[in-house]
């Protein structure tokens, strides 16, 4: 191979240091360096903003434009159709799941409407479910038994028999409590007040024996008598002016046995034989027949009716009774 072949080798440049002080001439370079190629970027065609609808914005859980189609021509989402709503529960319905699942009756009506379910509330209320359970067992070995009557029993360990006494006793306080506010006392007090400011000589009939003695004062649960002291009303069994009592004593039935040991006035006004005045109000004007507790038997008018007592005979000689001192009575 012949030199004139040979590819001419690289070109070498040799770069002299210039000397400290000297200035070196730079001569420009009289060729431009090539562009670069750049690749096109396709341009996409922009898409137009939609315009923002004007107006007042819908409200919560409203569709934006109504019933108008969306975009496209596509029409409105309505969800599935709707079928009539269901009725409520009847109050049978719900006693017979409240039993089934033994709950209390809102838990049941809950359950029947959609709401939170039995087995999800007994498990969230643990304690107060074990409660029902206990009361709706007691309901079952005692028919006809009611389901706050049942609670009671479970609350307080008492048998259901005495249970169920205490409870009437309870409700009979209650309905003598509300008997007695619902008769007016005004005549009944006059008549004692009148014997109090005239002085009158009275008759004090107290079980055994009877005082003639006058009222000094009248106290709630009390006479003051003036020379016999302060006497329960508890003890008196009939107040009357002297004359009118004396009048009528000869005539009087009279029991001997209760007379020699009268029984005692229970304290609890619902343990006594009478004890709502509200019996007597249909029969003002009328003779009735009052049994006392020391076995006297009066066949009086009745003239005037109070919470506690009753007045008898005639105006002028009137006999004031206490409920507390009859053992019966009868309408003539």
């Amino acid at each position: 191979m012949s030199d004139r072949t040979k590819k001419p080798g690289p070109q070498i440049e040799v770069v002299r240091r210039p000397v400290q002080g000297a200035t070196v001439p730079v001569k420009p370079s009289t060729v431009a360096p090539a562009p670069r190629p750049v690749a096109a970027r396709p341009v996409s065609p922009t898409r137009p903003a939609a315009p923002r609808p004007s107006g007042p914005r819908p409200a919560p859980g409203e569709r934006p434009g109504g019933d108008r189609p969306a975009p496209g021509g596509r029409p409105p989402f309505r969800g599935p159709p709707r079928g009539p709503p269901s009725p409520p529960p009847t109050p049978e319905q719900i006693a017979e799941l409240a039993r089934k699942e033994r709950v209390p009756a809102r838990i049941a009506k809950g359950d029947l409407e959609g709401k939170m379910k039995c087995r999800i509330w007994k498990k969230l209320h643990a304690e107060e479910a074990r409660r029902f359970d206990q009361a709706y067992t007691v309901m079952e070995a005692n028919p006809g038994l009611e389901l706050a009557d049942a609670f009671g029993v479970v609350q307080s360990g008492l048998p259901v028999p005495d249970f169920l006494a205490r409870r009437a006793r309870a409700k009979k306080r209650e309905a003598i409590k509300e008997a007695r506010a619902t008769v007016a006392g005004a005549p009944v007090d006059e008549l004692v007040a009148g014997w109090k400011d005239q002085k009158a000589e009275l008759a004090v009939v107290m079980g055994e024996r009877t005082a003639l003695d006058v009222i000094t004062e009248v106290q709630p649960v009390a006479f003051v008598l003036e020379r016999a002291g302060r006497v329960e009303k508890l003890n008196v069994v009939l107040v009357a002016r002297k004359g009118a009592w004396d009048a009528r004593l000869p005539n009087i039935a009279r029991d001997p046995k209760l007379s020699q040991k009268p029984p005692a006035v229970a304290r609890q006004p619902a343990r006594r034989p009478v004890n709502d005045p509200r019996t007597f109000l249909d029969h003002v004007g009328r003779r009735i027949t009052v049994n006392l507790r020391n076995g006297l038997t009066l066949t009086e008018p009745l003239l005037a009716v109070g919470p506690f007592d009753v007045l008898l005979g005639e105006p002028g000689d009137e006999l004031f009774v206490p409920l507390h001192a009859m053992l019966g009575w009868t309408a003539a």
